[in-house]
């Protein structure tokens, strides 16, 4: 997959099927255009391209309410290319930028610059400023500027009750399991190992303190979870505690995961959390002696529940 960051990097391609979105998360639903993208480029010896916006436009047009988000934008990359899409085209979203027309959203990037000849997108999607294009105005204005509009049916993705906002409460909710069912796979946090207080050590539970790279990455609720953590190439279970560690009377958000079966130094190394099954809340312990007992029932429960994946 090729990724262009700005639209003077891109160049139109061979009977280009298009979709454009924020795709935050790549959930079931984005994946059912992203397939009937494939359908059609197959059938017409095309080639697929994505428009997506970067920062997430809430991001930009209402700053204050400080959203989370599913993906990074590395991770939304990622996450296309397993769809196996051929073109991203990322465009710098700006206040500037959303106050582009729809008509000339439709002249100067899907026509200009991406030559388009089929444009596929999801049901009561809008575009341009204050959101004034839609469905309607791509059918009527597609013929004169050489594309075709084909609108994904809400009944093919309502049934499944998918969106981006579902997802995120899930998450929000220490819901992993609907989670899944929605993404269509794990949630997962991505970060680099960095050194903490090596407090999970002392108790015999070492654990990889993992930064994430994105302050607008949606981390889960507190708590303990079962999890399988992914490194050059391998996978490990584990358990994830997210959290202020209470009981040594800590002051911030610790990430950190104990690796199941683990000894290698991994600091500055990076991992990837996959998100299965939430095990308990966080609770503050009496001393380190009833935490590490309770540890030892979460890690048997986080077995347990890795053994039913």
């Amino acid at each position: 997959m090729r990724i262009y960051y700005n639209l003077d990097d891109f160049t139109p391609v061979k009977n280009a099927v298009v979709t454009s979105g924020t795709f935050d998360g790549v959930h079931v639903g984005h994946q059912k255009i992203l397939s009937r993208l494939h359908e059609i480029a197959d059938k017409n010896n095309g080639e697929t391209v994505v428009i997506t916006f970067w920062p997430h436009p809430r991001l930009v047009l209402n700053p204050e309410a400080d959203i989370k988000l599913l993906n990074t934008f590395e991770e939304k990359a990622e996450l296309l290319k397993e769809q196996g899409i051929h073109h991203l085209l990322r465009i710098p979203f700006t206040k500037e930028f959303s106050q582009l027309s729809s008509a000339d959203f439709i002249t100067k990037i899907l026509v200009n610059t991406i030559g388009t000849k089929k444009l596929v997108i999801g049901y009561d999607h809008h575009f341009g400023k204050n959101r004034e294009g839609s469905f309607e105005q791509l059918k009527l204005n597609g013929p004169q500027y050489g594309f075709e509009v084909e609108e994904i049916p809400r009944q093919d993705v309502d049934h499944m009750a998918v969106s981006s906002t579902n997802i995120r409460k899930a998450i929000e909710t220490a819901d992993p399991e609907t989670a899944t069912h929605l993404l269509g796979r794990p949630y997962s946090l991505s970060g680099m190992v960095i050194k903490g207080e090596k407090i999970g050590r002392s108790i015999g539970y070492p654990t990889a303190n993992l930064e994430i790279d994105s302050a607008h990455k949606l981390i889960p609720a507190d708590g303990i979870y079962a999890v399988t953590v992914h490194y050059e190439h391998a996978q490990y279970g584990g358990m994830l505690y997210i959290g202020n560690r209470p009981t040594v009377e800590g002051q911030k958000k610790n990430i950190e995961v104990n690796i199941f079966d683990f000894k290698k130094d991994i600091y500055g190394e990076s991992l990837v959390v996959k998100v299965h099954q939430f095990i308990r809340g966080d609770h503050k312990f009496n001393s380190l002696e009833e935490l590490t007992l309770q540890i030892k029932k979460d890690e048997e429960q986080s077995k347990e529940a890795l053994r039913n994946l």
